[in-house]
């Protein structure tokens, strides 16, 4: 979630987990919401399905398609809080290099399928050899690649470890089977015994993506990490200032301090110094999440200034390369107030930013500095304003118009923005321009990273109580799909901007949503997420256990589930053909109860029908990995 919320950088207080508790948790579907399909006689008793219906009146049974789901002792608490600590924290992954080919055990790769490389990094070490356990955010990033030989429909997997130079400092590959010893304490964790000035740990293990030559690592802490294709090692740091051709390559900032604002000036230089020195020399760190422009074939990194999470400013810098990685376009924004973003919106000629306010707790601060509680529990969120910002920075033009981008415009409700699914804008014949994104976001009450996903930095122990609302919280504070439209008029000196569910038909948590590429910064019809079907009811919203597709123009929705006690990450689409619903969903299926991960290939199309599932590839036992986060689909050259 990330996640999915992914990220370490989402500022909040840190708080012990309540004990895990099921009184304010939503129960299960009624036996009676039960239906099942016809099969014919060539569907076998592990293919049986079942279509489950919800309490929602909005949404028909057929709603849900789902594999059988008979053993209620297996949604016993104990079995499930296992389910959760396998799936989230299992024993240390094995990495290799060598292909290895993947067993058919459901189905069969389509001949229609393309060849290319399937990409999925999420976190894969979070335990040493001494037993010192840390935030699964905080793990060292595991880089998995599933090779799809289209001609033949084998399919290969490898994976390693992305060897950072954190990696390579707390690694002792000198000593017999190699030794893991923790001496950074990451910024959600509490290392006992370790050096508390090491605090920043770039474990580029949020997103993947191929752009040109190039395969990067990201992460949202520092800068990208470059890695072989082939082999999954490790070339170095992507440095996002050093690709410039021309050193007097033009940056257009929008914003500087005032000369009468002295004061700030010379904090900021004293902050700048104080971060670089907390955070070993890195003065910027580049956003976990890049952007396409499918269009222009451009890539787009943002980042901000390391210095400017301890002062009332945020300074964003983006960067645009083509495919062989020419810096096309740079620009450099600095916004009056601090804000902390995790992921963004590119339309046609505007970065959009969903601004998540957030301040400085010097209480907290204090005790976070000296090592006894996480570092971003020194962040608290900012509930001061009942609004969030939304700010629309333009690429290319220095005329914003009569509009002062600097001010925001405000969306009447208060929400936390996770991950953007797309935006794009259109404009009317008088030149009013309209921007529409689909994000996910939550309520500033629940969302807590020190928490996400129920750790217990205290204790060092995972617990799915807060993932699944617990006591404090309903489903409603939990993470949902929104469309947030913000309209400017000919001039752009004034703007509105609204907030609406994403379906009137879906009222459940959703998150980790993706669309077909193609249709990224346009219009679009379709989208897919994850869910959870509700049917555990110890576990109702998270692990997801469904992947979801939306229809965004009638809000209907479907949804394929998986197998019972199994669960499922993100899904990412590759075209098959014109229509946007054409094409493949590619995923990972955890089947934490047998130690098992299966990549399962669906029929975009037939989400919600028996027939969705297209393949199931079995990964050997022994090289069973964490719930990833981010994946990309390269396509063979």
């Amino acid at each position: 979630m990330a996640m999915l919320a992914s990220s370490p950088f989402f500022f909040f207080p840190a708080a012990p987990v309540r004990p895990f508790t099921r009184s304010k948790i939503t129960r299960p579907p009624a036996a009676s919401h039960f239906r099942t399909h016809a099969t014919s006689s060539s569907d076998s008793p592990s293919t049986a399905r079942r279509v489950i219906g919800t309490t929602a009146p909005s949404i028909t049974p057929d709603a849900f398609t789902s594999y059988d789901h008979e053993k209620e002792e297996d949604d016993e608490v104990t079995a499930l809080l296992l389910d959760y600590q396998n799936l989230l924290a299992p024993p240390r992954p094995i990495p290799t290099s060598t292909p290895t080919l993947l067993r058919t055990v459901e189905g069969a790769v389509p001949a229609d399928f393309p060849s290319g490389t399937y990409y999925l990094v999420g976190p894969g070490l979070n335990s040493d050899d001494r037993g010192t356990t840390v935030h699964p955010f905080d793990a060292h990033g595991y880089l998995r690649a599933f090779a799809v030989d289209g001609g033949s429909g084998e399919v290969t997997y490898s994976g390693r470890y992305v060897e950072t130079e954190a990696w390579k400092e707390e690694y002792n590959n000198e000593k017999e089977g190699g030794e893991v010893r923790f001496t950074h304490r990451g910024v959600l964790s509490v290392l006992k015994g370790g050096n508390v000035t090491k605090v920043m740990k770039n474990v580029a293990n949020t997103t993947v993506v191929k752009w040109g030559t190039r395969l990067l690592c990201l992460w949202e802490g520092g800068l990208p990490h470059v890695v072989e294709q082939g082999t999954l090692d490790t070339i170095g740091l992507f440095d996002v200032d050093d690709q410039m051709d021309d050193p007097d390559f033009p940056v257009r900032s929008r914003f500087d301090l005032a000369p009468a604002d002295l004061f700030g000036h010379l904090l900021g230089r004293f902050m700048k110094l104080f971060a670089i020195g907390i955070f070993r020399g890195m003065s910027k760190r580049v956003l976990a999440h890049y952007k396409i422009d499918e269009g222009r074939k451009r890539m787009v990194l943002a980042a901000t200034n390391t210095a400017d999470m301890f002062l009332p400013r945020t300074t964003f810098t983006f960067y645009e390369y083509d495919t062989s990685f020419k810096l096309l376009n740079k620009r450099k924004f600095c916004i009056p107030e601090a804000l902390m973003i995790h992921d963004w919106a590119l339309t046609d000629t505007h970065y959009v930013i969903f601004g998540n306010r957030f301040k400085l707790h010097v209480p907290d601060a204090l005790r976070a500095f000296s090592g006894s509680s996480p570092f971003l529990s020194a962040f608290h969120v900012d509930k001061s304003r009942p609004t969030s910002p939304m700010y629309v920075l333009p690429r290319f033009s220095d005329d914003a118009g009569h509009r002062d981008w600097r001010r925001p415009i405000e969306a009447p409700r208060q929400l936390w923005s996770v991950h953007v699914a797309n935006a794009f804008e259109e404009r009317d014949e008088a030149g009013n321009v309209e921007i529409q994104m689909q994000t996910t976001a939550c309520s500033y009450d629940w969302y807590n990273p020190v928490k996400f996903p129920g750790y217990d930095w205290a204790s060092g122990r995972l617990h799915p109580a807060y993932m699944n609302a617990g006591d404090e919280f309903e489903e409603k504070d939990l993470i949902h799909l929104f469309r947030v439209t913000v309209e400017m008029n000919e001039k752009k000196d004034s703007g509105h901007c609204s907030i609406e569910p994403l379906s009137t038909q879906w009222n459940r948590s959703g998150e980790l949503p993706t669309i077909n590429p193609r249709f990224s910064g346009t219009r679009n019809k379709y989208m897919y997420f994850c869910t959870s079907s509700g049917y555990r009811s110890s576990l109702p919203h998270f692990p997801f256990d469904s992947i979801s597709k939306i229809d965004v123009e009638k809000g209907s929705v479907a949804i394929w589930c998986a197998e019972h006690r199994r669960y499922v990450g993100e899904a990412f689409f590759i075209p098959r053909g014109d229509e946007e619903d054409d094409g493949y969903l590619l995923l990972v299926e955890y089947a934490v109860a047998m130690q098992m991960r299966y990549l399962v290939v669906l029929d975009a199309k037939l989400i919600g029908k028996p027939e969705a599932l297209v393949a199931k590839l079995e990964i050997p036992k022994h090289l069973f990995f964490p719930w990833g986060f981010h994946g990309f689909w390269a396509p063979t050259d």
